[in-house]
C-alpha cells in the first residue's frame, strides 16, 4: 500500500514516538518508508536513532501542547524540543488538534519558548526546518530560507 501511494506522488508520515517508544519511530522508517514523523520526542531515548533522524534529515512535527496534554511530558518546561533542535533534528513546530489539545500554532511557539527559554537561535533553526521538512519543490525552499536568511541577519 505505501509503495502504492508513493507511485501516486503521495507523501508518506506516520504518527510514531509521541506516547509510544523509539522502536515505532523505527518501525515508520524502515518499514513504512516515511519522509516525515509526526511527534517522534520519545526519539531521545535512542542515540542510534537520534543520530539517523539527524543524518537523514527526517523532520520531526512536534506538538508541545499536545503533548502536554497526553501527559507526555509532566510540564512544558520539561519538553525536550531544544534537545532535539540541539542534536541536529529536523524538528519543527506544529498544533495538534487545537480545539482538543488547547492551542494553535501561535499557542505552541509562544508557551513553549516562554516554558522552556529557547532562544532566537531555536526560533531561526524551528522556522529553517520548516522550510526543510515542507512539501514544497527546492528552489522555493531555497527562497524561503534565503529571506528568512535576509530578515535573521537584519536583527542582529
Amino acid at each position: 500500500m505505501c509503495l502504492r501511494c508513493r507511485e501516486l506522488g503521495f507523501h508518506l508520515v506516520a504518527h510514531a514516538g509521541e506516547e509510544g517508544p523509539p522502536a515505532y519511530v523505527w518501525t515508520a522508517l524502515d518499514v513504512l518508508k516515511v519522509e516525515r514523523i509526526d511527534h517522534g520526542v520519545q526519539s531521545v531515548k535512542d542515540a542510534a536513532l537520534m543520530q539517523r533522524l539527524a543524518q537523514d534529515r527526517i523532520p520531526l512535527t512536534v506538538c508541545p501542547l499536545s503533548n502536554l496534554k497526553l501527559c507526555v511530558f509532566p510540564d512544558l518546561a520539561d519538553h525536550n524540543l531544544g534537545q532535539l533542535l540541539d542534536a541536529g533534528l529536523v524538528a519543527t513546530v506544529n498544533s495538534d488538534d487545537p480545539a482538543y489539545f488547547g492551542g494553535y500554532m501561535n499557542d505552541n511557539f509562544t508557551q513553549t519558548f516562554a516554558a522552556t527559554g529557547l532562544t532566537a537561535q531555536h526560533a531561526y533553526t524551528l522556522a529553517c526546518n520548516s522550510f526543510e521538512a515542507s512539501f514544497i519543490d527546492e528552489s522555493a525552499k531555497r527562497r524561503y530560507i534565503e529571506q528568512l536568511n535576509e530578515k535573521f541577519a537584519s536583527f542582529q
